[in-house]
């Protein structure tokens, strides 16, 4: 009789080209994408997300030969919006539908939507205010529970929001008023651990609280250190990364073990995608963390 944890069977650890210091379709600083899917593999991992849309091949027929090859799949495909800007519809529709086509076609059902950021993810600079009125967190619930009907009408791809530093959905009233004024039965979270520990939240917290509204997770974890001194000078995140804010598990907070141990408790089959922001990084330097990381997780109970 086995004695495997039905639960921990319904918990999935992958990574993503963030892990390998990939932000953007195109980069010099960036691994290559044939070395990432190498890698991703070596480490242990068998499941991936498709990163910014043009790193790995957008043509379907190939980018499944190269996953095949290496024994990968992919858990979802990666987006960015801005809905609290009013009308943006059609511009995000014809940009989001591409990475919903690639990631349906690859067998994935979720689709990673990251709210653009108010400072420049590279550079830090600041690019609209900090807050979001009124209107226009209307506008951003709005807009968000279109699209997330949009998908699933379409691609029967299910939303997963994702909460990001230096964006207008950051710290934890935030994410709470996001819930609030999005739809419960289109909008679940991609719940990125780092994120929210950078932003001063309570990952648990927000499991306990929102337990249906967990859709997908992000493992990450912050060096306290390092996050004391960027709240102090209010670095910008991109400037933070590079100073080591995002750190290897278990040298970091949150805990990732008891996150772990309360998503088995989710009634959800649920993908936990390692993201270590590293950009930029040396090209020898995430395979070994990668490595480290994959093992770390398994002892905590995520399934490989």
């Amino acid at each position: 009789m086995s004695t495997a944890d039905p639960a921990a069977e319904r918990l999935r650890i992958g990574s993503a080209p963030d892990s390998w210091g990939v932000w953007f379709p195109e980069d010099e600083h960036q691994t290559p994408w044939q070395r990432f899917l190498d890698e991703v593999a070596e480490a242990g991992y068998r499941w991936i997300e498709l990163g910014p849309y043009g790193y790995l091949p957008t043509d379907p027929g190939r980018l499944l030969d190269e996953l095949a090859r290496r024994n990968l799949a992919l858990s979802a495909g990666t987006c960015f919006t801005a809905f609290h800007r009013g009308d943006v519809w059609q511009q995000t529709w014809e940009h989001v539908s591409q990475v919903a086509e690639l990631t349906t076609a690859l067998g994935a059902e979720h689709l990673v939507v990251i709210p653009e950021m108010w400072r420049d993810p590279a550079t830090g600079e600041q690019l609209e205010d900090r807050l979001l009125g009124d209107r226009s967190w209307t506008a951003l619930g709005a807009g968000v529970d279109r699209l997330a009907r949009a998908l699933f009408e379409e691609y029967g791809v299910r939303m997963q929001f994702h909460p990001h530093a230096d964006s207008h959905v950051d710290t934890q009233p935030h994410v709470e008023r996001f819930l609030e004024i999005t739809d419960p039965d289109l909008v679940t979270l991609c719940l990125d651990t780092g994120h929210i520990s950078y932003c001063g939240g309570d990952n648990l917290e927000l499991i306990r609280k929102y337990p249906s509204r967990i859709g997908y997770l992000h493992l990450k974890q912050v060096d306290p250190r390092v996050l004391e001194e960027v709240a102090a000078e209010d670095l910008p995140f991109g400037p933070a990364v590079r100073r080591g804010v995002m750190c290897e598990p278990p040298g970091g907070v949150p805990d990732l073990a008891p996150i772990v141990e309360a998503a088995h408790d989710l009634d959800a089959d649920m993908f936990a995608i390692v993201e270590q922001d590293m950009y930029p990084c040396a090209p020898q330097a995430p395979l070994p963390i990668a490595t480290r990381t994959h093992q770390y997780l398994t002892r905590c109970g995520s399934r490989r």
